[in-house]
């Protein structure tokens, strides 16, 4: 085999090997109750949760961010049906208690928070992270703590360069033109299988879903909302992972 042929094959191999994970990822079932939150996935991690694929490139880049000083900490990972169902429920009673229409106070919830059975975090594939070496702020899901001198802009920094390569990325990004959830520059996703769930999940009707589900509030979800949410707040995400 001359040194053109070789080149040729190792590019080949190279690129079959790349595209094993993501073959073997799609000969997986995924269940309507894993979709909305309500199923019960095998998940790994200590002190958080997610699914193996993304558990392992998970610790594979934090032992990367190591070596440059950074110790990226997941604070928010799996979040099931119920847990997201009491946020919506505290968040919607604290709104409507301090005088806002249930509408308004709905509208204002999904400024950064999802609606029970829509979350992303249902999956297992996606994470909320931070840097554990700064000094910590008091609320630490915070945009401005991200940028470049925040106390965790050089984790954002790290993570605009590497995170890719482990298969991470930015969901709700602060381009101009995006809409519905706002900039959290502390959102990833693991992308080999999180764009798996989405096309599964593209596939339901979310209207039936909540109205099956009786969310505190729900009698507010008009049709015109509940496209838009769907339109702007689920798929209006970083273009990477469509």
């Amino acid at each position: 085999m001359n040194r053109k042929e070789f080149i040729k094959l190792s590019a080949l191999t190279g690129i079959t090997l790349g595209m094993l994970p993501q073959l073997a990822f799609q000969s997986r079932t995924i269940s309507y109750e894993e979709l909305i939150g309500k199923g019960n996935p095998t998940l790994f991690g200590n002190g958080f949760k997610l699914q193996k694929e993304a558990h392992d490139a998970f610790i594979k880049m934090k032992e990367e961010a190591l070596k440059s000083d950074i110790s990226i900490k997941i604070v928010s990972s799996y979040r099931n049906f119920d847990h997201q169902n009491r946020i919506w429920e505290r968040k919607f009673k604290s709104f409507t208690s301090t005088g806002l229409s249930p509408q308004d106070s709905i509208k204002k919830i999904i400024e950064y928070s999802t609606i029970p059975g829509t979350s992303r975090h249902h999956w297992a594939t996606d994470i909320d992270i931070i840097d554990a070496k700064p000094k910590q702020p008091k609320n630490v899901l915070q945009a401005q703590h991200f940028d470049t001198n925040g106390c965790y802009g050089k984790l954002k920094t790290w993570m605009d360069t590497n995170a890719s390569d482990f298969g991470f990325y930015l969901v709700y990004t602060n381009a101009i033109d995006r809409k519905g959830f706002k900039y959290e520059p502390w959102h990833y996703s693991f992308k080999p299988l999180s764009s798996l769930f989405l096309s599964e999940y593209k596939q339901l009707n979310i209207s039936e879903i909540l109205q099956k589900e009786q969310l505190l509030g729900n009698e507010h979800f008009s049709e015109e909302f509940l496209s838009k949410y769907y339109n702007e707040n689920i798929l209006d995400i970083n273009p990477e992972l469509l």
